[in-house]
């Protein structure tokens, strides 16, 4: 219970007592508090759908979702973002990602973010939505945990914390659920976000590596982001059939 607990307390905003387990230690659960996430705004989702245009219904599932994980996720894309501007030194983007502070890069990438999501929820066709929430919030969360279970940390902040007290077993668990949360979606449209998902941390990690040396908190939020979307857009093909 404790990694459970801790699990909650990192991804979200309750606050959870009774000692709960670090982050590294809790990430065997990480998956599963996306499932629970993804299943709530689904239900949010279709219910509001049926008195409110899909548009609304779909923004104020995107808006759950931030709010509820205290923007977790999106502070780590725009810190990112700012930090990554072409001809930056390590330095200097090793001090930007220190910052608190949000600048135009930080705050244009929020907002593609929210847009990218916001109207794939809207436009998704041919899919389970229910499938499709929980694979895009379940997914991204097992993503964090696999690319920073295989790449080293950089700095000295959340992130090494998250990957000094990150087992083995918690690691293998967590992608093990991602995997299954993909093939819940289907046949073809989980072997495509597996797929998908795995270039995706690969190429993140490669570029992350190549800009500071490593990967830190922000980065993994930055890619959970860049899954989440990856995840939702996918379902809006309709030349596909799933």
């Amino acid at each position: 219970m404790r990694r459970v607990r801790g699990a909650i307390s990192f991804l979200t905003i309750f606050p959870m007592g009774g000692n709960p387990a670090p982050p590294g230690e809790s990430a065997i659960f990480f998956p599963l508090v996306g499932a629970i996430l993804g299943a709530a705004g689904a239900g949010i989702f279709i219910g509001l759908a049926r008195v409110l245009p899909l548009s609304i219904a779909a923004l104020i599932v995107v808006a759950f979702w931030a709010a509820i994980s205290g923007v977790l996720h999106e502070d780590g894309l725009a810190d990112s973002a700012d930090a990554f501007r072409a001809g930056r030194s390590r330095e200097k983007m090793a001090a930007i990602l220190k910052d608190s502070r949000i600048g135009t890069y930080g705050a244009v990438a929020i907002v593609l973010s929210v847009v990218a999501r916001w109207q794939a929820i809207e436009h998704i066709y041919g899919i389970n939505i229910f499938a499709a929430f929980v694979a895009a919030q379940a997914v991204p969360r097992a993503g964090m945990v696999a690319l920073a279970w295989v790449s080293r940390p950089a700095g000295s902040g959340l992130g090494h914390a998250f990957a000094a007290t990150l087992t083995t077993p918690a690691a293998l668990l967590a992608a093990a659920q991602g995997i299954a949360a993909s093939f819940a979606c289907g046949v073809r449209p989980g072997l495509i976000i597996v797929l998908g998902s795995y270039l995706i941390l690969r190429l993140a990690q490669f570029y992350f590596y190549r800009r500071i040396g490593g990967v830190n908190g922000d980065c993994l939020g930055a890619t959970e982001q860049i899954l989440e979307i990856f995840i939702l857009v996918l379902f809006t093909c309709r030349a596909c059939s799933w």
